[in-house]
C-alpha cells in the first residue's frame, strides 16, 4: 500500500523530447520527471523570488494562513485530536510584502538553528498561492523560458485540448506560481475537470508529494464524509492510516529543484514543502479518449453537485469539433455523443422559448467571450441564454444598479415558468451548429488521401 513512485531520470534534451518520455507520464498516475530543468537548460533564477518582485512587486496575491505540521499528521485547532479538515484560511497581499516574509522566515530558522532554539509546534504560516503569470508582456521571460518544455507539456499547444477553450481560463491554460515556505500545504484534491497538471520545483527547498489513482477517488471521497469535510469544497488532508485501512495504495515521493511531476487525469494529490520553494503550475488536456471521458464525467457530477465547473466542456467540446482532427476511433465517438446532446438541448430549449410566445433574440458570440454559467446553479449555459436584470449587491463596487444575468433554462423556468421578463439570447445558429456536427468526421490518413488524390483527378 506504499508504491514507489513511478520515476524517470532526463540526462539530454532528446531525452525530454522522446516519445517514450510521452508515454511513460500518461501511463502512470502520478510520475515525477526528474532532472528536467537541467536536461533542457532552464534558466529557473527567472522564476525566484527576487525575479519575480524585480518584475512586479505590487502583484496581488492569496494567501493561504495555514498551521506548520508534519506532513503525514493534520491537527484539530486545539491540539487534541487528528482531523481531515484543513485550517488553510484565505486572505491577500502584494508579491513585495510576501517575499519579505519568506526571506524572513528563512532567517529566523537560521538564527533558531544556531541558537538552537525548540521549534514552536503548530506555527502560523503563509502560503502565496495561485500567482496569475498570464501576461504575455510582463511575464514574457518566464512565458518564453516554458515554451523549451516538450509539446506535451506546454500550456499552448494545438495538441493540448485546453488550448481550443479560445480564452484564459486563469491556472488551468494559464501558467501559475506558488511560493512556499516549510510547511505550506496543498491539500487534496483532483484537478479542475479532472484534466491532468504538472508542476516544476524551483526550489531552493524540496517538496514531498502523495497521490492516489483515479479508481480510488470514490473511497476518498466517502472517507471526507466520514470526517465530515466536503470533498469538492472544503480543504482536507488525509490521514494515511485510514486510506490505508480501506486498501488503498499512496504514493509518496520527493520532488527537488528542476523536477517535474506529472499528475495524470483525475489523481487525486497533496503537497507539502519541506523546505523554502518556488512551483509554476498549470493543466493540460492531453487528445486521448481516457482524458476526454474523465473531464465529461467530472463536468457531470459537479453538475449535480452544483459545483462549476472551470473548463466549460459543451463549449470546448465544440471548438475540437471545429479546429481538430480525431483519429481515435473513441475519442470520435465520445465527442460526437456529447455534440448530439448539446444540440438535442439546444432544440429543446428553443422549442420551449417558442411554446411560451417569447422572441428568441440572435446575438452571435465574440472570438474572446467566455463561457456562460448559470446565476443560480452555476452549471455551463451554450448557446441559449436566459438573461433577467439583478440588483447588483451594495457590497460590490459599481455605479450600475442592475446587472444583466444568464440562467440555465431549469433554473428559469423555476423563477418563471413562462419566462417573463426575460431576454433570450442564441448564439449560435441551429443549421451552423448541425453542419459543425456534420462535417465532425473520424479522419483517416490513408483513406483521406486517397480521397484527396481522386476528387483531384
Amino acid at each position: 500500500l506504499s508504491p514507489a513512485a513511478p520515476s524517470v531520470i532526463l540526462e539530454t534534451k532528446k531525452d525530454c523530447y522522446s516519445a517514450n518520455l510521452q508515454y511513460f507520464c500518461l501511463s502512470n498516475a502520478i510520475s515525477v520527471v526528474r532532472g528536467l530543468g537541467s536536461a533542457l537548460k532552464l534558466d529557473l533564477s527567472l522564476f525566484s523570488t527576487k525575479s519575480l518582485i524585480d518584475t512586479d512587486p505590487e502583484l496581488i496575491v492569496e494567501v493561504r494562513n495555514q498551521r506548520q505540521q508534519v506532513s503525514d499528521e493534520n491537527w484539530e485547532l486545539n491540539g487534541r485530536a487528528k482531523t481531515w479538515k484543513c485550517d488553510s484560511s484565505p486572505s491577500y497581499t502584494t508579491l513585495l510584502k510576501y517575499a519579505k516574509y519568506q526571506a524572513n522566515s528563512f532567517q529566523e530558522a537560521v538564527r533558531e538553528q544556531k541558537l538552537k532554539v525548540a521549534v514552536k509546534k503548530f506555527r502560523q504560516i503563509k502560503f502565496a498561492t495561485n500567482l496569475d503569470l498570464s501576461d504575455e508582456k510582463k511575464w514574457s521571460k518566464q512565458i518564453g523560458e516554458m515554451a523549451k518544455l516538450p509539446p506535451f507539456m506546454r500550456f499552448v499547444s494545438s495538441a493540448n485540448m485546453l488550448s481550443h477553450v479560445g480564452y484564459k481560463v486563469y491556472g488551468v491554460n494559464t501558467m501559475q506560481m506558488y511560493l512556499k515556505v516549510p510547511g505550506c500545504r496543498t491539500p487534496g484534491h483532483q484537478e479542475n475537470n479532472n484534466f491532468c497538471s504538472l508542476n516544476l520545483n524551483i526550489g531552493p527547498g524540496d517538496c514531498e508529494w502523495f497521490g492516489v489513482h483515479e479508481k480510488h477517488w470514490k473511497t476518498m471521497e466517502s472517507l471526507c464524509d466520514k470526517n465530515k469535510v466536503d470533498y469538492l469544497t472544503e480543504s482536507w488532508w488525509p490521514d494515511l492510516e485510514q486510506v490505508r485501512e480501506r486498501g488503498v495504495p499512496v504514493y509518496r515521493f520527493l520532488q527537488k529543484p528542476g523536477d517535474l511531476v506529472w499528475v495524470n487525469a483525475g489523481c487525486v494529490h497533496w503537497v507539502q514543502a519541506v523546505g523554502w520553494c518556488n512551483n509554476v503550475s498549470w493543466n493540460v488536456g492531453p487528445m486521448l479518449y481516457m482524458q476526454y471521458r474523465s473531464a465529461i464525467e467530472r463536468y457531470e457530477w459537479n453538475r449535480l453537485k452544483l459545483y462549476k465547473s472551470l473548463v466549460p466542456m459543451v463549449h470546448l467540446t465544440w471548438n475540437l469539433a471545429r479546429n481538430i482532427k480525431v483519429t481515435d476511433r473513441r475519442l470520435f465517438e465520445y465527442v460526437k455523443y456529447v455534440l448530439m446532446q448539446s444540440l438535442k438541448q439546444c432544440q429543446l430549449a428553443i422549442n420551449y422559448v417558442h411554446n411560451c410566445g417569447c422572441d428568441l433574440k440572435y446575438q452571435a458570440r465574440q472570438p474572446d467571450e467566455p463561457a456562460h454559467y448559470c446565476f443560480d446553479c452555476e452549471c455551463e449555459v451554450f448557446n441559449v441564454l436566459f438573461v433577467s436584470e439583478q440588483a447588483v449587491e451594495p457590497a460590490k463596487k459599481s455605479h450600475e444598479r442592475v446587472q444583466h444575468v444568464v440562467h440555465c433554462q431549469a433554473c428559469a423556468r423555476k423563477r418563471n415558468h413562462l419566462l417573463d421578463n426575460f431576454v433570450i439570447l442564441n448564439q449560435f445558429g441551429m443549421d451552423e451548429l448541425r453542419l459543425v456536427y456534420d462535417q465532425f468526421q473520424l479522419y483517416v490518413p490513408g483513406v483521406q488521401s486517397a480521397l484527396g488524390a481522386t476528387i483531384a483527378t
